[in-house]
């Protein structure tokens, strides 16, 4: 998966379920966040604003502070 279909998924979701496309698009997310990481989870989900719209939360960030 990549950034672009992951975006492409996404609108396609919203599209099609509006405001009940929460359960489409973590199924997405979940591709994206194994697929790409904590830092594109986090790209998408401010670019569709899908904490406000569908309660679904940014990832801490991939790398350990240690």
């Amino acid at each position: 998966m990549n950034l672009e279909d992951a975006r492409k998924r996404i609108e396609s979701a919203v599209t099609q379920y509006g405001q009940h496309a929460a359960p489409a698009i973590d199924l997405v997310m979940a591709e994206v966040r194994s697929d790409l990481g904590a830092g594109a989870f986090n790209e998408l989900i401010d670019e569709f604003d899908l904490e406000l719209m569908y309660n679904i939360t940014p990832m801490e960030s991939d790398h350990s502070s240690s």
